[in-house]
């Protein structure tokens, strides 16, 4: 089966979808028809994608370069940013001061006390009322620098995942993946959030508390650097466990987001088996493994956190009794114990805020390895693109052609060699297991012959560029995949200057006219998530409909008339038989009489080629084919 095979059920019958719509008005239906041709994502920001590949590649087990890296080039909104946090900041700074200035002025009644205050007080106001703007522009700067990381990160993701074998999508669960691209990059960028502010504020209220203790009185200095000792041991003692429990609940998490999503889609099949109880219980399953893990992770958090509160509340008691011992002994005023007292509360708490969010550092940096894991995956489908390939005429080889997957010991191509000249219709029939999709899987390049090539239009397969080759071929799996946007949107997916007429043209050859017809808004009906406002058999000759209008050269059926009734399926057929007129065919089809008509039919079993010829060839054979047919009789 072509794809990735997901678990996906039909639901038939919705013979009139939207029908409650109201009709598009012209300008609308053009402004429509012109956003569905730029459906094709833009070539952008590959130089920025370079850059995350070669630093996952050099620093994936280093996280905190990566880290690093992510503000290159942004260095000079990183330096306004930092400006105005400076300026947002200096009251935390000032107002100390001034306090210690006021009850100084207070206690000693000198004759200039009352300038002193006013003063101080104006100098208070001027710096708080500073902070709205400060504050306003550096989460500005910030923010644009914060944001633009996270786009383009999940931007690059997307795109890596795109380059990603399909062997790597058919091991890898989409909820994983899903999980890594939303929840693991919001993850980072709070990581990046957090450390920048937590660090440059730490290192601001580090700095001038070092100069201005130091500049008043070495003895208090000498107490204040007792502190950092301590918040040092505290954060060793906790880091492991705090990793291995945020390790734990991260891929617990992600197993789970896999399992809902297949949850989702195996519904339809739940309910009309009755199986509702048996998904709850294995879902319980799961939600009780996160529970247990979050239960975990919460507890070693709380003690991480509570331990670090009593710590450093003690340390400020004690602070404050010193400090209070060397005001009566004459060597410090009272101002300055309230100086002292509220810059050791003021570094007691950067320091607590940097250790207490160490558990939110730790769950940015396992989800900076998680992306990690994708970034550096090596799982990539080569395309050499060493010779051009020009237009397509169609014309395809096997030659002798091997095929097992990676670590399996079956090979499910033996020596499989084939001729096919332009515009000729090739079938493929065999009972399940035979190698047939693993041929149109081979010829569409999503795997590679292990042993063997295969010649396009003369030209090795594995030298081509395979988008430039996939352009100007066409593919209808068995699985229907739309999406939820207009009937157009489905069926002109990623092509450019395509109008409403060809449209409406490929949706006659599929016989969907008289269903669109029904429609307020024609083509330019909503579908749901899937299509599943559609039936079966029509979302099925809308995926048919999605490949005929491409015009290919090479147009790849993999069983496509599996889900239609009898009528659809006769439809389908005259459009199929009207494509290999014009183009070169393949098709894979269980119902062997849908495939009377191609050129040559070929019988694989246990990945070899058995027979080869027309259907009446075959049929007078009495052959392994005529055993086929005859068990459909």
């Amino acid at each position: 089966m072509l794809f990735h095979r997901k678990r996906e059920a039909s639901a038939e019958g919705a013979e009139t979808a939207g029908a409650a719509q109201e009709p598009v008005p012209e300008k609308k239906r053009k402004k429509r028809l012109r956003w569905a041709q730029r459906r094709a994502v833009p070539e952008e920001g590959l130089e920025r994608f370079q850059e995350y590949l070669e630093t996952y590649s050099k620093n994936r087990n280093h996280p905190v370069k990566i880290l690093c890296s992510f503000y290159q080039g942004k260095q000079a909104k990183l330096a306004k940013s930092a400006f105005f946090l400076v300026l947002q900041r200096s009251p935390v700074w000032v107002i100390p001061i001034v306090t210690s200035n006021i009850i100084n002025a207070a206690t000693t009644r000198g004759a200039d006390a009352v300038e002193v205050i006013l003063f101080n007080l104006l100098v208070a106001i001027l710096f708080i009322i500073q902070n709205a703007g400060s504050n306003y522009m550096a989460t500005k700067e910030y923010a644009s620098v914060n944001r633009s990381i996270e786009g383009s990160l999940r931007n690059a993701m997307v795109r890596k995942l795109q380059q990603l074998s399909i062997m790597f999508h058919k091991e890898v669960q989409s909820g994983r993946l899903q999980s890594k691209i939303m929840r693991d990059v919001e993850n980072v960028t709070e990581l990046l959030n957090q450390v920048f502010k937590t660090l440059f504020f730490f290192a601001l209220d580090i700095s001038v508390v070092i100069v201005i203790t130091l500049r008043k009185s070495p003895v208090v200095f000498l107490f204040f650097i007792v502190v950092v000792p301590f918040a040092v041991l505290t954060m060793r003692a906790f880091r492991k466990p705090v990793n291995e429990k945020n390790r734990e609940f991260r891929s617990e998490m992600e197993h789970t987001q896999g399992a809902v999503a297949e949850m989702l889609e195996m519904i339809p099949v739940a309910r009309a088996h009755g199986l509702q109880e048996v998904e709850i219980g294995k879902m319980n399953t799961y939600l009780n493994r996160i529970v247990n893990r979050g239960y975990n992770l919460d507890l070693i958090n709380a003690l991480f956190g509570a331990v670090n509160w009593v710590v450093f509340q003690a340390f400020q008691v004690i602070c404050l009794a010193f400090t209070g011992y060397l005001a009566v002994k004459g060597k410090i005023s009272v101002g300055e114990v309230v100086l002292y007292q509220t810059y050791f509360g003021s570094l007691v708490s950067q320091i607590s805020t940097l250790v207490n969010i160490y558990p939110q550092i730790s769950k940015g940096l396992e989800s900076v390895k998680s992306i990690g894991d994708i970034m550096g995956e090596t799982q990539v489908e080569e395309n050499h693109s060493i010779v051009p390939l020009g237009t397509l005429k169609g014309a395809v080889r096997f030659v002798n052609v091997d095929f097992k997957y990676p670590g399996s010991e079956k090979w499910i191509l033996n020596d499989f060699s084939l001729d096919v000249k332009p515009g000729e219709s090739i079938a493929f029939v065999g009972e399940s297991g035979a190698g047939k999709s693993t041929v149109l899987n081979l010829l569409i390049g999503f795997i590679p012959p292990v042993n063997g090539k295969i010649l396009i239009d003369g030209i090795n397969m594995v030298n081509l560029d395979l988008n430039e080759y996939r352009h100007q071929i066409a593919v209808v799996p068995q699985n229907t995949i739309l999406f939820s946007g207009t009937i157009l949107d489905n069926i002109a997916y990623g092509l450019q200057d395509v109008s409403e007429e060809a449209v409406m043209e490929v949706i006659r050859e599929v016989g969907l006219e008289d269903m669109v017809a029904k429609l307020p808004q024609g083509v330019y009906t909503q579908l749901g998530e899937h299509g599943d406002k559609l039936s079966g058999g029509q979302r099925q000759r809308i995926s048919i409909a999605r490949a005929l209008i491409r015009r290919p050269k090479i147009i790849v059926f993999d069983e496509a008339t599996s889900a239609l009734d009898s009528a659809s399926e006769k439809k389908v057929q005259e459009a199929t038989n009207r494509m290999m007129e014009k183009c070169t065919t393949f098709l894979v089809a269980h119902r062997l009489s849908t495939i009377r008509n191609a050129d040559r039919i070929v019988a694989m079993k246990e990945g070899r080629i058995v027979e080869v010829g027309s259907y009446e060839e075959l049929m007078e054979k009495k052959g392994y084919f005529y055993e086929l047919k005859a068990l459909q009789a």
